[in-house]
């Protein structure tokens, strides 16, 4: 039983790890972040595309045009759609 719960915490850790490090990934990838409103995030790259991660981590379509609200009521109207590439990054470190 004993060796059983630590396996599962093992499991645990490595995944929570696993998730850490693919954040970094697109967050060194990215000029600027901004928090959503609806708890996502905004990625903007060096090249000026950007992609939107949704609050439960995964990359989401974004419409050209759309208004994306920050949490501190700024708004932000998407040029670009790089979900492709955000969900690259964010995969990255689950592959391993």
């Amino acid at each position: 039983m004993k060796n059983s719960t630590s396996l599962i915490t093992l499991v645990a850790l490595i995944g929570f790890v696993g998730s850490a490090y693919a954040g970094d990934a697109a967050k060194n990838q990215a000029a600027a972040t901004h928090q959503l409103k609806d708890g996502g995030t905004l990625y903007i790259f060096k090249d000026g595309k950007m992609a939107k991660e949704s609050k439960y981590g995964k990359a989401v379509y974004m419409k050209k045009g759309e208004t994306l609200e920050t949490v501190d009521g700024k708004k932000i109207v998407a040029s670009s759609n790089e979900v492709a590439r955000l969900g690259n990054l964010i995969s990255e470190g689950h592959l391993d």
